[in-house]
């Protein structure tokens, strides 16, 4: 097979858009992280029958989609059967988990840069995202199929609409602030949670830092733990870190709610590493100040966002100071979620505080 860095092929600086599907193609529903749909069908099933009467599109699924405890094998035989079929049009995660990490070795690496397709997906699933950028396949951060599918009463319109053009159209997009939004989440074992809207706050908007330049360039990072687990491990980031120079980098954290410790301490890591100063632009995702574990009151949210964002700006400050910063953008583990292409194209304006991705 030709090499990935020969003329006129994709390469991890240069990654292509793979086709787009059409209303009525087949969709993969993999779970590489976690087969948490077998434990809460309710969001899960939402998400299958929005898959199928929103956009048209008929969801496959796969031996682990719905079993807990599959092996990394098991998954990464999943990965392979939908990225291989060529009547599967994309690839759509079922939800996150916490070991996706341990699939990355089982992965076909060939066999999956010979047949690229879109796949969609976000937290844990920022270890394939990482992985199908090195194969010059340009994927997408946002939409999967329990969180924002799933979600009850009906799918967050930016959500809907975001999804709906990265799915099925190609070119710019404009991202936009949340109208309103929220972060405070239902219990999905309870059929209850379904009955109706969840309550929402009004946006509050972005927050630029450095807003004087325009910034283009490819996107790289994903949940701010998995890029930390990933340098750990050593794996999908490049060694030649010019790989990301001029780049957009994209960070947000999970429902797990890193300290503003952790945060600073991963951020001062990879400023050690030499990755922040290769980003003129970081997108920080509007961090999850909730959770059914953590139900801190609104000041205690209030508090967590602003330390997360200090220790954001501290690192930022130490390792890349003109670095172009946009707090609170909503593609992370908050609703609604805007789907970033990964590997893609975004543009940064700062003096019009403005943010287009390439769909």
């Amino acid at each position: 097979m030709t090499s990935p860095s020969s003329p006129g092929m994709a390469s991890p600086s240069r990654p292509a858009y793979p086709p787009k599907p059409s209303v009525g193609d087949r969709i993969a529903v993999i779970s590489p992280s976690s087969g948490l749909p077998g434990l809460f069908p309710l969001p899960y099933e939402l998400g299958l029958e929005r898959l199928r009467k929103e956009y048209g599109l008929e969801p496959v699924e796969y031996p682990t989609t719905r079993t807990m405890g599959s092996t990394p094998q098991e998954r990464a035989d999943d990965i392979h059967a939908a990225f291989s079929d060529p009547g599967i049009k994309a690839v759509i995660a079922s939800i996150g988990g916490d070991d996706q990490i341990t699939v990355l070795p089982y992965l076909d690496r060939e066999l999956i840069r010979a047949n690229p397709k879109p796949f969609f997906g976000m937290s844990d699933n920022t270890n394939l995202l990482a992985f199908l950028r090195t194969c010059g396949i340009v994927a997408f951060h946002g939409g999967s199929v329990m969180c924002e599918l799933g979600r009850p009463g009906a799918m967050h319109p930016q959500t809907a609409e975001s999804l709906r053009t990265a799915l099925f159209t190609s070119g710019p997009y404009e991202l936009r602030p949340a109208e309103r939004w929220r972060d405070i989440d239902r219990d999905w074992a309870d059929p209850a949670s379904f009955d109706a809207e969840p309550e929402t706050r009004p946006g509050s908007g972005w927050t630029w830092v450095n807003p004087g330049r325009v910034v283009e360039g490819r996107s790289w990072g994903g949940c701010l733990e998995i890029v930390g687990w990933l340098l750990m491990a050593d794996r999908e980031v490049a060694h030649d870190l010019s790989e990301y120079d001029g780049g957009v980098l994209l960070l947000e954290t999970s429902e797990d709610m890193p300290s503003a410790t952790e945060v600073f301490s991963t951020l001062r890591n990879m400023g050690e590493r030499g990755l922040l100063g290769r980003f003129p632009a970081l997108l920080m995702g509007r961090p999850k100040t909730w959770s059914l574990e953590r139900p801190n009151s609104p000041q205690e949210a209030a508090r967590y966002a602003a330390d997360q964002r200090e220790a954001v700006l501290r690192a930022m400050r130490t390792y890349a100071p003109d670095t172009t910063l946009v707090f609170d953008v909503d593609f992370g583990h908050t609703d609604p979620q805007l789907v970033i292409p990964y590997g893609g194209t975004v543009r940064v304006d700062g003096p019009a505080r403005r943010i287009t991705v390439t769909y």
